[in-house]
Order: structure tokens, then sequence, then C-alpha cells
């Protein structure tokens, strides 16, 4: 029967190298499709529009960013206090809508460009799977 759990100190430092690697991938893909995306938005339909995708991606990173953090964060050696943790995790969203807000209003870039660029984070995580399952150790 397989080990769910790794219990040797080996065991446990090749599951973190294998973690540590795979976020560093995901930041990489978010970078290169943000990257490419906002190229082709902008050949495409121009700057206003590139620059929604790109703020949008931007984010997107951020979200992912504070996501790793959070679930760095969780298990027994957390020492914030649950309250303010879970305000952080509720003005996370306040400053989404603060965002999006400002990139519409202000900056008047494109909004379904801006909304597609927060996908670039989800497609990020899609490529690191895909990128697992060809190179998947037997």
């Amino acid at each position: 029967m397989e080990k769910l759990d790794p219990t040797t100190p080996e065991e446990l430092g090749a599951e973190a190298a294998f973690y540590r690697a795979a976020v560093r991938r995901i930041y990489l893909f978010i970078a290169w499709i943000a990257i490419v995306g906002a190229i082709v938005v902008g050949w495409l339909y121009g700057v206003r529009t590139a620059s929604g995708f790109l703020l949008g991606a931007g984010v997107s990173a951020i979200n992912f960013h504070w996501l790793h953090q959070l679930a760095e964060g969780l298990g027994p050696q957390v020492s914030k206090p649950k309250r303010r943790a879970a305000l952080g995790f509720v003005a996370r969203y306040g400053l989404y809508g603060l965002a999006g807000y400002v990139i519409v209003k202000y900056l008047k870039a494109n909004l379904l460009a801006a909304l597609l660029g927060l996908f670039v984070g989800l497609l990020a995580v899609v490529a690191e799977l895909v990128y697992e399952l060809i190179h998947a150790r037997a």
C-alpha cells in the first residue's frame, strides 16, 4: 500500500522541492500568458484593450500570490490570529471590486478585456497541470 504522508526528511524535502518548482512555473506561466495575451489583444483591438487585459492579468497575479500565501500559512504553524486572516480574506475582495472600478471608470480600460485578464491565473494553473502530465515521472 502506498504511503499517503511522507515521513522521512528526504521525502519531505523532495515533496517541498516539487511544490516550489510547480509554484515557480505557475508564476512564469502567469507572466508569459499576460505578456503574450497583451501583445495579441493589442494587435487585434488596440492599446486601450490591451491595457485592460494587462490590468486584469495583474489583479489575477496578485490574487494567485495571496492565495499562495494563504495556502502556505495553513497548518499547525499558523501564527496569524484567525480573525485577522478572515478580515484579510474579506478585504481582498473589496480591493478587487475597487480595482475593477478604477480600471473601468478612471483608466477607461475595456471591461471585457480586464475580465478576460482575470483568467490568466487559471490558465497558468492549467498550463502547469498540462506540463506535469507531459513530464510526469513513471
